[in-house]
């Protein structure tokens, strides 16, 4: 058996320092926001080559809080990638924006930049680039409107730990950005877990206050906020792992290249191969116009495959009054996505079959 991931192999080679990470906030007696949070943030700031980094519990506070900080007026427009995980478009909603969706590149599977211009009307406040997958969005095109627009650029980097994109790494090519550390994450914890890089030291104090409460100080309360806070132990855990991120990356990219030099199926449509050291492939994602059968094939076989994602988000119940929307790139994307095992884990000898496997597939 191949399965799409197994944790607990994936963090085998972590044991010893997690349980020295967990031993440490247990014997300290401090447990929120404390010494643990303090060195991550300063690791991961360095790591994404930011002035800050704003701990919090989860990717979708990540983001939640960065628009809330903003302090758009309500019904302001932020622009989305039509395909994304339906967690960058909660972010949206629950700060009172009106989401604009924007289909993607049917190449890259990322927000289309020539596309995005014809979606700014006088109400929008910002766009929210998806780095999908591990790959870094044209953010050199998606700087350029928003300079001219007078937008600002708030990343979705919760795929794309470790990413870069022209020298400079994911989280650190907008106004700021959104990390998960969710467990299958490339940098994950063994919970939930999300962070906040950012350049701007008012918006990091102001994030800072509205993970607390709203409160910088004990019993103070300045805004209306939050109890979003990136736990000791987590923290602890995700500073023992973050060294030993890019060598894992290494790997990723390494299982990759195998991927694309080896998959030679007609009727497979493989990634882009043309950023193989830049991406952080947090997933390898193929595409079949008869995905279910290839998965079920591929189980048959021992494989184990996921989707991401079976439906968009503009069709879920939750955003029932978008479902009258017709975007058919992201449509088609979302019927045909495949995504292969791939992480540190696998050996030379699971990655041969998965490919020998995908190549025998004649449907």
């Amino acid at each position: 058996m191949i399965p799409f991931l197994d944790l607990g192999r994936l963090n085998r080679p972590h044991e010893r320092s997690i349980q020295e990470a967990i031993n440490r906030v247990v014997q300290s007696g401090w447990y929120i926001l404390g010494r643990e949070v303090d060195a991550f943030e300063q690791a991961f700031a360095s790591f994404c080559g930011t002035r800050h980094c704003v701990g919090v519990a989860n990717g979708l506070d990540a983001l939640t809080l960065v628009l809330k900080a903003w302090s758009f007026p309500a019904g302001s427009e932020v622009i989305i990638p039509a395909n994304t995980y339906i967690a960058s478009i909660l972010s949206v909603t629950l700060t009172d924006l009106t989401p604009v969706w924007v289909e993607p590149d049917p190449k890259t599977y990322l927000i289309d930049p020539t596309r995005i211009e014809a979606a700014i009307t006088s109400r929008t406040r910002a766009i929210l680039p998806v780095h999908l997958y591990g790959r870094c969005c044209d953010m050199e095109s998606i700087r350029a409107i928003a300079k001219h627009y007078e937008l600002t650029i708030l990343e979705d980097a919760a795929q794309a730990h470790g990413a870069t994109y022209r020298g400079k790494k994911a989280g650190n090519l907008g106004d700021a950005a959104g990390w998960s550390f969710y467990p299958s994450k490339n940098l994950g914890a063994l919970g939930d877990a999300g962070a906040i890089t950012t350049n701007d030291d008012r918006l990091a104090a102001k994030l800072r206050a509205l993970r607390n409460y709203g409160s910088a100080q004990k019993y103070v309360n300045d805004y209306v906020g939050h109890n979003s806070r990136l736990d000791e132990i987590q923290a602890a855990i995700l500073s023992a792992k973050l060294p030993h991120l890019p060598a894992d990356n290494e790997r990723r990219s390494t299982i990759a290249r195998r991927y694309l030099e080896g998959i030679i199926n007609p009727a497979v449509t493989l990634p882009p191969a043309d950023q193989i050291d830049q991406d952080a492939w947090h997933l390898f994602v193929i595409r079949h116009p008869d995905r279910n059968a290839l998965r079920s094939f591929l189980s048959e076989k021992g494989i184990g495959t996921d989707v991401h994602y079976p439906t968009p988000p503009y069709k879920q119940q939750a955003y029932i009054h978008y479902a009258q929307l017709s975007l058919p790139i992201s449509e088609q994307l979302h019927r045909e996505v495949v995504s292969l095992p791939l992480n540190p884990a696998l050996t030379d000898e699971d990655v041969t079959l998965v490919i020998d496997a995908i190549n025998q597939f004649d449907r």
